[in-house]
């Protein structure tokens, strides 16, 4: 009874090894050296057939088809050739170490033991898998943060100097600088006017036309710069303004003008030059006294 026993044991370890091929005896990996995530082939060559059949191909959702939770099998080919056959499991391993592979049923066979190694640049130390980072690097250890720092709070101290500052004297200061402003626009402005009626003048444009713009801008001019209207004041008005304008050359000046403008002949352009070259003296002359001394 007990050979019996033995017998059939024997009998049924032989069939078992026979039937479950595979072992890592002659298997490799392509490539060579395979990290953690990267796409992998394990070729197990096996012995040849008497005769050649199909290739079989095993893809995810085949029945059978292997799981394991830290390796993702893409596909499993078993070629058969009868002069050399082989196994070829294509996976992505997702930790380090070695690792077994599940058992592989395939084309009526079974393959079961394989095991591949799967190395990883960050070594990891499998008992400590409650690793933590390392507590921050101080803030003065990075050359130049000592400098960061300074500047920060000395623009925050600098800025809440002048808010405070600014909120005791800073607005007659803003407003002196908007009167500049508002003065060197408006000189820049009457400048501009006369070089314009100059080349409008050259180019033969209409006269009276040119007159009537000299005399209004010339006047929008003079009631920006004095605060008084002067568009409704005659030639001998403009003889009152403050002397600091040259009130003389100002009657003399709008005199002349009206004389041309109203006269009902064609003035000439010789005439009117000579009032836009006094023009151009007198803003010259204005805006040097403007300049602080």
């Amino acid at each position: 009874m007990k050979f019996n026993f033995y017998l059939f044991f024997i009998f049924y370890f032989l069939f078992f090894s026979f039937s479950a091929r595979g072992q890592n005896t002659n298997a490799y990996l392509i490539p060579r050296t395979v990290f953690v995530g990267d796409p992998a082939s394990l070729i197990l060559p096996l012995s040849g057939l008497k005769s050649e059949g199909p290739n079989v191909i095993l893809t995810p959702g085949h029945p059978g088809f292997p799981i394991d939770p830290d390796i993702d099998f893409h596909r499993i080919v078993l070629e058969r050739h009868a002069s050399v056959s082989r196994l070829i499991i294509e996976f992505t391993a997702f930790i380090p170490g070695r690792l077994e592979l599940p058992p592989i049923e395939i084309g009526n066979e079974r393959f079961a033991g394989l095991s591949v190694t799967i190395n990883s640049i960050i070594n990891i130390d499998k008992s400590r898998m409650d690793m933590e980072l390392s507590s921050a690097a101080s803030p003065l250890a990075m050359p130049g943060t000592a400098g960061m720092i300074f500047f920060a709070i000395a623009s925050l101290i600098f800025s809440i100097a002048f808010i405070v500052w600014f909120s005791f004297r800073g607005r007659r200061y803003m407003h002196k600088w908007l009167v500049v402003y508002k003065r060197w626009r408006l000189f820049a402005s009457m400048k501009k006017t006369e070089k314009s009626l100059h080349r409008a003048l050259l180019k033969g444009k209409n006269k009276r036309f040119i007159l009537n713009k000299l005399s209004n801008k010339f006047r929008s001019f003079l009631s920006s710069f004095t605060d008084i209207n002067c568009f409704v004041m005659t030639a001998r008005e403009m003889e009152a303004l403050p002397a600091n304008l040259d009130s003389v050359f100002l009657g003399r000046f709008f005199r002349r003008c009206d004389e041309l403008r109203f006269s009902g002949a064609d003035a000439a352009t010789s005439e009117i030059l000579p009032l836009l070259d006094d023009l151009s003296l007198f803003i010259e002359e204005l805006r040097a006294g403007e300049r602080p001394s």
